[in-house]
Order: C-alpha cells, then structure tokens, then sequence
C-alpha cells in the first residue's frame, strides 16, 4: 500500500545536523553532517556564549498554527525532520550523543532488555507495564548497555577553555557535570541570563519539557497550548534583547504533535496475540512485534486487514536497512534485542495501546507523536544573535 502525506526521516538534514554543528564548532570530531545554515552563522563569530534551547513537542506545525508572524517564525532559518521514532527518546538522545538513534540504542519509551526480562521505560528506568522501579538489579543496564558519551562531555574535551551546561527540570537524569535545575521556562531563562553574566566561554543546552507535557493534556488545538507558545515566545524575545553580540541563540524541538483520532489494543484481536512470542515494545505509534517463526505469513495478512491504513508493517530488514528509519552509521549492538522481526508505523492519527491482561496500558493522551505525519516529523530552527 503508497502511503502519502508522510515524512520520512532525511538524516542529511534533520534534527541531528543541528547538534553536529554544534559539536564541529567546538572542534569534535563527528560523522555525521552538520547543518551548513547553522555552521556558516557559527562561523562568523567566536561566540562567548553558545546556547542551545530545546522546546519539547514544539513542531513546525504548532508554531505556524499558533504563531506565524510571531518573534520565532521571524528567526526561523531552516526547516528539518525530527529523527525515527519522532519520539523524545530517540531525539533527544540525538541531541545528548550528537548520534542516530541506530548508534545510541535509544530508540523510544520502551524497550525490552533481556538482561532483566523485561519491558522498561527508557527515561523513567521504571518497568513498562506495571510502572515499577526494578528491585537490585545486578547490573545498570544505563551504565553498562545502553550508556553513551555526552555531547557536554565531548565539548570539554575538545575544547578546554569551554564550560559545559545543561539546565533541565529536577526529574532528569544529569548528563553534564554542571547541571542545573529548572522546572518551568522561567527558571530556564533566569538560569540562561545568569551564565550569560560570567565571563567564562560556556556551551548551555537547556531544555524545556513544554509545551510537550500541555499537548499531551490538552491537545493541538487548545487554548493551553496556544497560551504557552504565544507566552514563551514573549519571554525569550525579551531574554534576547538583553544578549550582547557574543551570544548566540539556537531554538529548535525534538519532534512535533498529533492529535489522537483512534486508540486500539490488541487485548482485542486474540488472532493477532495468537502469532506473538511476547507483547509489542516501543510506543504506541511505533510498535515492534516478536512474531513465531511458524506465523510470519499469518501475521502479516491477519496484522494488514485489521490496521493497513493506519499502520505500515514492516520486516526489522527492511526497517533499518532499506529505509535506514534509526538513521546511519555503527550499529549499536542492542538495536537488534530492541527490534523484533516486524515493526508497524503509525501514518494516521490511531495508535495501539501497550498493554496486557496484567497491566492496562498508560492514558490515552489528546495530542501525541512517534509516527510518521508532517505534523510529528517537522521540527523549526530557529537562530537569534546580534
């Protein structure tokens, strides 16, 4: 079946070229392409401060609904696709490695690790289903399986007269030796305009889980979410107008959002259960199926009458190496514990609840992402400097 009006991930110019341009102004040594826009606006000055503001879910097509002419479409320079999944697993990942999801193994919400036989929700490190921390485990898997090198890390290295920062919400995991805390974004500007003061020459990476969290709620359409950008968006103009011509602002988001049309749970379909080894893992937009042997063809024509216009099922083969959707490069060695031997991708607005009969699954959410629509997959870059 021709799918159309989908996006599919373009990793020559994507999200991860905003973050190796980054990296290559700071002289890390990097595969990947860098985003010649952003180099050439690097280029141009030795910049004291360089920051990196990261607004989670604010897609192009939120931005043109809610403020087209507004300060942020004004700066835009450039258009970009998220990573695959268009998830904040995998893209922000992207943004704290300077790597595609198929080198980092981040690839979304949740993944089963067979180290411990289970399902675990990557950032929270909680159990998938029952919502549980694991109890002692032997080995930290973040540690030892699925752990990369920072970006903060990288760039100190390479450039030692540079100071590293991250600012991010209490609840995050510290990636950055200096980390400080910021819950909402007026914490996240004080905290920008304070660095911005000290003389040092620093890198700042902050990050903002709205207006994501407002979407999920609330939905695309809303006045919540409407009310968020609009406010923001005013706030950082005003921030910007106090930088001198040693700063330098890059905006963009992870991913973009979809408004939930249909929600679906396989806890239905007993003739599908019937040709899984194991429950699917991932999200609910992107699902990865552990299929028997004996029920391949099966499951493909059962899996296609029920779902075919809502979901693109594809072989794991043709998933990473015919459309390459987690991206290029040295395979981390997990990628093929975490894929099954099919996966389905949402090119609709429906999604497939993880759930099973011990555990409902996790709220339907108004707004979402993780599939493949222009509205998940268009994220802005945005530059603001004197």
């Amino acid at each position: 079946m021709e799918y159309k009006n989908i996006v599919l991930p373009n990793y020559d110019h994507c999200i991860l070229g905003t973050v190796t341009s980054i990296l290559k102004h700071y002289n890390v040594e990097t595969n990947h392409k860098s985003s010649e826009k952003i180099d050439e606006i690097l280029e141009k000055n030795n910049y004291k401060n360089v920051i990196f503001l990261i607004l989670d879910g604010l897609g192009e097509h939120i931005l043109n609904n809610i403020s087209k002419e507004g300060f942020l479409k004004k700066n835009q320079i450039d258009l970009v696709t998220s990573v695959y999944p268009s998830t904040t697993t995998a893209a922000l990942t992207t943004y704290y490695s300077g790597k595609p999801p198929y080198e980092t193994g981040w690839i979304a919400w949740s993944q089963y690790f067979k180290e411990y036989g289970r399902a675990l929700d990557m950032f929270s490190h909680n159990e998938s289903y029952l919502r549980e921390p694991l109890k002692n485990p032997i080995i930290d898997v973040y540690k030892t399986v699925v752990n990369y090198k920072s970006i903060f890390e990288q760039i100190e290295e390479s450039a030692t007269d540079v100071k590293a920062y991250e600012i991010q919400p209490e609840y995050a995991d510290r990636r950055a030796k200096r980390s400080i805390r910021a819950n909402n974004i007026d914490e996240i500007i004080m905290n920008i305009e304070d660095l911005c003061k000290n003389p040092d020459k620093k890198f700042i990476l902050a990050y903002s889980d709205n207006p994501d969290g407002i979407l999920h709620k609330y939905g695309t359409d809303s006045e919540e979410a409407k009310n968020f950008v609009i406010e923001t968006e005013e706030k950082i103009k005003k921030m910007c107008q106090n930088f001198n011509d040693d700063t330098v602002l890059i905006i963009s988001a992870d991913h973009g959002h979809k408004n939930v049309e249909k929600a679906y749970t396989l806890l239905d379909y007993p003739e599908i259960q019937e040709c899984l080894i194991m429950p699917p893992s991932l999200e609910s937009r992107v699902l990865s199926f552990w299929v028997k042997e004996d029920m391949k063809e099966i499951f493909v024509d059962r899996f296609n009458k029920i779902f075919e216009k809502e979901f693109w099922l594809m072989t794991k083969d043709e998933f990473l190496n015919k459309y390459h959707f987690l991206g290029y490069g040295n395979k981390h060695y997990k990628v093929d514990d975490f894929i099954g031997n099919y996966i389905a991708l949402s090119v609709d607005g429906s999604m497939i609840r993880l759930e099973t009969f011990l555990a409902e699954g996790k709220p339907i959410k108004k707004s979402t992402h993780c599939g493949l629509s222009k509205e998940e997959m268009e994220v802005p870059v945005i530059v603001v400097s004197k």
